[in-house]
């Protein structure tokens, strides 16, 4: 066997001190209650390892897609986020948003909605540390819709994109 770096890449055991994750989202369901004022849900996308994460950033770009029903305008509108916690209303703040904060979607056309950037851009999540020590913690997609765009519950809308993530494990218990 040849001999030098390559081999000595190939023995080592070591893990990466920084996690660099992709989240690939593909035809992900999120079902919205919008019957009465801002539409609301959330679909569960990834998660992370067992242990103390301390998390570096992250940057997604998602796009959204409805059902073409008569329950959902054309041109509809709304935010999104990725929290560690779902949304249970209709607004999205703490840990609905301690990923990726809420981004607002513009205009959709024919119920697609374009493709959205969202990050940390002001860096205020860099460097905080989620608990993640008995290995619940899940990463939530949040979807909001505005009120005078949806006017039913249970309104499925499909996420596409990506989630890159940046993370170093500090330790399990």
């Amino acid at each position: 066997m040849v001999k030098g770096l390559l081999r000595s890449l190939g023995r080592n055991t070591a893990r990466a001190p920084v996690v660099k994750q992709s989240v690939k989202v593909r035809s992900v369901p999120v079902s919205v209650d919008g019957l009465a004022g801002v539409g609301f849900g959330t679909a569960v996308i990834g998660d992370f390892p067992a242990g103390n994460i301390l998390f570096l950033g992250a940057v997604a770009y998602l796009q959204f897609r409805g059902p073409t029903s008569a329950n959902l305008v054309d041109t509809w509108e709304g935010d999104y986020s990725i929290g560690t916690a779902p949304t249970a209303d209709a607004s999205l703040a703490g840990a609905e948003v301690d990923v990726v904060p809420s981004t607002a979607l513009a205009a959709a056309t024919a119920e697609l909605s374009p493709r959205t950037r969202g990050t940390q851009a002001d860096g205020a999540k860099a460097g905080q540390v989620f608990d993640n020590t008995d290995g619940s913690l899940e990463l939530n997609l949040n979807l909001l819709v505005d009120d005078a765009h949806i006017d039913a519950n249970d309104v499925v809308i499909t996420a596409d994109g990506d989630v890159l993530l940046s993370y170093v494990v500090l330790g399990d218990d």
